[in-house]
C-alpha cells in the first residue's frame, strides 16, 4: 500500500511523462493491467500448446515472446523470453543469480522462494539437492543446467510431457503444469488412474 507522499510522487512522475509525450496514463494503466493478469496459467498455456502442436514448439523455443505475442500474451516493453526444453537426458532449472529477474509477463509476480540469497546460491552450487528438496528426483543420467535469468533475458522452462496424457486437450494439459514445473524445480506429472 503506497503513502500519500508516494502516490503523490507517482502522479507527478506519470504527469511529467505524458507531458513529455514518453507515456500517457491510458498506457500506464494498460501495462499495470497486463501485470496484474500475468500468472503461471500464461506459460502453462505456451507449454500445453508446445506438446500438441508441433509448428508451435519450434516457434517458442526459437523465440518465446513472438510465440506468446501469438496466442495473444502482450511482451511489448519487456525482456525478451527465452525458453529452454527440458528432455530425459538434460534437465534446465532456472535462477537469477543477482536478484529476482523473472518472467513475469508469462509467470506472474516471482514466488518469494525465487528471490531467496540460499535458492540462488544452492540452485548454482549444488541444483540436484536443490531439486531434491522439491521432490524432484532426476536419473544421474540426466544431466542438469543451471540457466541465469537477466534483466537482459529472461527464461522458462518447457517440461517433458508427462506419460499418459495422448488423449487429453490444451486446457487438461495445461492444468497439468505449474509454476515450479516453468522453472525447473518441479516436474509436471499425470495420474492414469484418474
Amino acid at each position: 500500500m503506497q503513502s500519500f507522499e508516494e502516490e503523490r510522487l507517482l502522479t507527478a512522475v506519470v504527469e511529467l511523462l505524458a507531458e513529455k509525450g514518453h507515456v500517457s496514463a491510458s498506457e500506464i494503466a494498460e501495462r499495470i493491467a497486463i501485470t496484474d493478469e500475468a500468472s503461471p496459467r500464461l506459460g502453462a498455456r505456451l507449454v500445453a500448446k508446445a506438446w500438441l502442436d508441433p509448428a508451435f514448439r519450434q516457434l517458442l523455443l526459437a523465440d518465446g515472446s513472438k510465440a506468446a505475442e501469438s496466442i495473444g500474451i502482450m511482451m511489448r516493453g519487456v525482456p525478451p523470453l527465452g525458453v529452454l526444453e527440458n528432455t530425459s537426458d538434460l534437465h534446465h532449472l532456472v535462477v537469477c543469480t543477482l536478484c529476482s529477474c523473472y518472467p513475469r509477463a508469462v509467470l506472474g509476480y516471482p514466488p518469494f522462494w525465487f528471490k531467496s540469497p540460499a535458492y540462488r546460491a544452492r540452485a548454482v552450487r549444488e541444483p540436484r539437492a536443490v531439486l531434491k528438496s522439491w521432490g524432484t528426483a532426476l536419473p544421474s543420467t540426466t544431466r542438469i543446467r543451471v540457466v541465469d535469468s537477466t534483466a537482459d533475458y529472461r527464461w522458462m522452462v518447457l517440461p517433458v510431457r508427462p506419460a499418459g496424457t495422448d488423449g487429453l486437450n490444451e486446457d487438461a494439459l495445461a492444468a497439468l503444469v505449474d509454476e515450479g514445473d516453468l522453472i525447473g524445480v518441479t516436474i509436471p506429472s499425470f495420474d492414469v488412474a484418474n
